[in-house]
């Protein structure tokens, strides 16, 4: 598991420690940008130490960019690829229900879909990079609170560390959990909860996606045609995988509903390599459907 030596990541020590004795694992990732940082990870060691739970240090360097996500990147590859090492498939982080809540107020304030409302999931795929393995990341402290886990780090006698980027208003989640510290009617837990119902909604859509694809969709002469008439969420779904399918990558959902509302208008739009325009289609012998159809974009010529 990933222990900081901040209160949650520490109760999740504790808590695995006491529930799976002998069965646990800790490392802490150096991310250099503090001189306090190996000093703090050192101490995790010492915690481990003292309830005999194994632990590494693993030191990371950043590149430059935003600080606090490239920090994210380098702390998820090192640990995945340390535990890959150790042949340990699973590793859990301390994410809770105020975590959770945070997560759901900035991306509403930055007008995220049904994905992104989902919030933290209670666990993920995750693929190291460099490494032929697939890991599964937990954060089984959703449902548990920011107060109840340090109350735990507290009757253990442990003083955790502090990381002041926690309360530095740079930092939008630092500016939202003092937003929601000074509105007592919030409820963090129920927000939390709102966010797994999202999931579970996700979930749900994405079937409904792979069924219209599976039934809506003709793949024929190197492209495909796509049936009107299905909810925006269905369609912009089933668009993606078919961009996917004739090789476009990185697409963003925001830009998958411009290109559909262009074909709704009745003009050609073109998305990571796939051009798409509406035209008869041809779907019995004397009948033909209104279409949206998608095929690679032809190359361009040289003087283009």
């Amino acid at each position: 598991m990933a222990v900081s030596g901040g209160p949650d990541s520490l109760a999740l020590l504790l808590l695995a420690n006491a529930a799976m004795p002998g069965q646990v694992d800790a490392a802490t990732v150096d991310h250099g940008l503090r001189t306090e940082s190996r000093a703090e990870a050192e101490f995790v060691g010492e915690v481990c130490a003292q309830i005999g739970v194994p632990h590494a240090i693993l030191s990371v360097e950043l590149a430059a960019g935003n600080t606090q996500a490239m920090a994210r990147a380098a702390r998820y590859e090192a640990l995945g690829l340390h535990f890959t090492q150790m042949g340990v498939a699973t590793f859990a982080t301390a994410h809770h229900a105020d975590d959770q809540a945070e997560t759901l107020l900035m991306r509403l304030n930055r007008g995220s879909g049904l994905s992104g409302l989902a919030g933290v999931r209670p666990s993920s795929i995750f693929f190291p990079a460099g490494v032929v393995a697939e890991m599964l990341l937990i954060r089984p402290l959703l449902g548990w609170r920011r107060e109840e886990l340090a109350a735990i780090v507290a009757e253990a006698g442990i003083e955790p560390v502090k990381d002041p980027s926690n309360t530095d208003d740079a930092y939008e989640r630092a500016r939202i959990r003092k937003a929601i510290a000074d509105l007592d009617w919030l409820d963090p837990s129920a927000m939390a909860r709102s966010a797994r119902y999202l999931a579970e909604a996700e979930v749900a859509v994405e079937h409904i996606v792979q069924q219209t694809a599976r039934s809506c969709c003709i793949w024929r002469d190197g492209g495909c045609a796509f049936t009107w008439g299905h909810p925006r969420l269905i369609e912009i779904g089933v668009v993606e995988l078919i961009l996917e399918g004739l090789g476009a990558s990185d697409l963003r959902k925001s830009d998958i509903a411009r290109m559909i509302d262009r074909l709704r208008s009745r003009e050609n739009a073109s998305l990571g390599g796939v051009l798409a325009r509406r035209r008869m289609y041809p779907t019995a012998e004397r009948t033909t459907t209104d279409v949206m159809w998608f095929e690679p974009e032809p190359p361009r010529s040289a003087g283009a």
